[in-house]
């Protein structure tokens, strides 16, 4: 089909192939809700669990491909018109995941793209998180607490004791948004489920390096075995590329989050900015926004490929008299050649995520 069709046929909303799964023993950690919940509605039958979902990638090791059709990186690299301002990149630095975490993340972080010992495949990975669910009491690992050193954590790794204990709690609730910047140490906790954009260098890996795993040991299918191996670890990159001087506790929550509150699906249409040049979280990486409810709502004209997941109920666009239908479970990527869209919303609750 890709020898068939020329770039123009591209220039249209693109909806994602819905399974494009991590493999279990890659997220241990993973649990029942992608797949026995969100994507129920895409059609999809999952056995066993499933950690993350790349809604939206061009990274080589899981690059998501277009419904009939071949690799968005493909797509992508066909027709500069469909990056708007990213065409110098070749393709997009944009990256998008859901993450179910049955049980604890490990502790990590991520370096920034002016890490002078990245490799030439290699990429830093700011990201932001957007809690679609979450157990009674659940919470992120965010920061270590004020007056925890370097020493300390060495000390705590070394000695296999428990690391979380010198990282600031954040119980969390649906509806809130976190902005995570490279050299911030974060774990997410057990109970969530979440949404995970993220900037990767196009044709790189994003790194990330583990101080701690919570002293687990792991069976070659990734399941807990005391007689197993422990998951990798990368103890000095880790702490090199940690912002040791960055805010803390309440001062890194005040830059960090904003707590938006859970989706108002039995409303009328609504769209909200959480993250950007001008919403509630200062941003030059993530413009985030939420729509929902049902009514009608016109979404404007961008100059960048965005992401649209839904996460509840459906929607439809339309475009020149054509008519686009995304439901729960699905991701479709909005070229950047596209004009303003009119969107109907039919119960739904929908991240709308781009690059700043």
């Amino acid at each position: 089909m890709w020898d068939k069709v020329g770039p123009r046929n591209w220039r249209r909303p693109l909806l994602l192939q819905p399974d494009n799964f991590t493999p279990a023993a890659r997220t241990p950690w993973g649990g029942r809700r992608i797949a026995e919940g969100l994507k129920l509605n895409a059609g999809l039958r999952v056995g066993g669990v499933v950690g993350e979902a790349w809604e939206l990638s061009v990274e080589p090791d899981f690059p998501s491909q277009v419904v009939d059709g071949p690799t968005l990186d493909e797509v992508l690299r066909s027709d500069p018109a469909l990056l708007g301002t990213e065409a110098a990149l070749g393709s997009t630095a944009l990256l998008v995941k859901l993450v179910d975490a049955a049980d604890d993340l490990s502790v990590q972080i991520h370096p920034s793209d002016a890490d002078p010992l990245l490799a030439p495949d290699e990429s830093g990975k700011p990201e932001a998180w957007y809690i679609i669910d979450a157990d009674p009491g659940a919470g992120l690992y965010l920061g270590f607490r004020d007056g925890v050193s370097r020493q300390d954590i060495e000390t705590a790794i070394d000695d296999q004791g428990d690391v979380d204990a010198l990282m600031s709690f954040v119980p969390v609730s649906p509806g809130d948004v976190f902005l995570i910047e490279p050299g911030t140490p974060h774990a997410i906790g057990k109970g969530i489920l979440l949404l995970e954009p993220q900037r990767v260098s196009p044709g790189k890996r994003g790194l990330t390096y583990r101080y701690w795993d919570w002293n687990r040991k792991y069976d070659p299918a990734g399941q807990l075995d005391p007689d197993g191996q422990p998951r990798t670890l990368h103890r000095e990159r880790a702490l090199a590329v940690t912002d040791w001087a960055g805010p803390r506790a309440d001062a890194l929550l005040d830059r960090a989050r904003h707590r938006a509150g859970p989706a108002a699906v039995a409303g009328s249409a609504r769209l909200e900015v959480f993250a950007g040049n001008n919403g509630p979280l200062r941003s030059d990486v993530f413009s985030l926004q939420r729509l929902t409810g049902s009514g009608n709502l016109d979404l404007a004209a961008g100059d960048r490929l965005r992401s649209l997941t839904v996460l509840d109920g459906r929607l439809e666009l339309r475009d020149d008299g054509t008519t686009f239908e995304l439901a729960r479970g699905q991701t479709a990527a909005l070229p950047a050649c596209l004009g303003s869209l009119h969107v109907e919303l039919h119960g739904t609750h929908a991240m709308l995520c781009t690059l700043a």
